[in-house]
């Protein structure tokens, strides 16, 4: 591993590092019985909120699932392909964007007061903003999940507006996408499917 010099600020990740983080993690659908305390899912939190979101309008809202009588809401609304898996892991992450993330911008934008103004009032840049923005802080939370030992399981099929109507009652935030975390069972897991080359997906000008 480089050492970090002025000229090199940052070290790479040691090998273990990039093992946990992508080369021998999985997308889990078994679950240990092994709880997630809440401490663990506010420092998951607190490390996927920092990663860059377009004009930091940060529109992910998140609602983690983790009683008897959420996932009980959850479990219907859930493909039949996803429904046992999600109901089995300790909690369920639906990541959703706020149509009105806007309204923070002074907050989170503020040397530009002008910047509530790209988006108010124009459904089209909301919804582009919010949909590719929240879909990256989830992506930020896979990863910092797997970086404090968690596993994860990311799936679409479900019921979108049944989880919106259900988890999002105020009807200014639509479900992107849902996540299962815990800690993986291993015996579930299926072999690794395979991944394009550079050359097929990449590249270099």
């Amino acid at each position: 591993m480089n050492a970090v010099t002025p000229s090199n600020p940052r070290a790479p990740l040691s090998d273990e590092a990039l093992r946990q983080l992508f080369l021998d993690a999985r997308t889990h659908n078994a679950w240990l019985d092994r709880d997630v305390p809440d401490e663990l899912l506010h420092r998951l939190a607190d490390l996927m909120k920092l990663g860059p979101t377009a004009a930091n309008s940060c529109p992910a809202r998140i609602v983690f699932v983790r009683s008897p009588e959420a996932k009980a809401k959850l479990g219907p609304l859930m493909s039949e392909g996803n429904r046992a898996k999600t109901l089995a892991a300790p909690v369920n992450a639906i990541v959703g964007y706020d149509l009105r993330f806007y309204e923070k911008m002074g907050e989170l934008f503020p040397h530009n007061p002008g910047a509530r103004g790209w988006f108010e009032g124009k459904p089209a840049a909301i919804e582009e903003n919010g949909l590719r923005n929240s879909s990256l802080q989830g992506a930020y939370m896979i990863l910092a999940a797997r970086a404090l030992g968690l596993d994860c399981g990311p799936m679409g099929g479900f019921d979108r507006a049944g989880i919106d109507a259900a988890f999002f009652p105020s009807g200014t935030i639509r479900s992107n996408f849902v996540c299962n975390l815990g800690y993986g069972d291993p015996a579930g897991l299926r072999p690794r499917l395979p991944r394009l080359d550079f050359e097929d997906f990449c590249s270099i000008v």
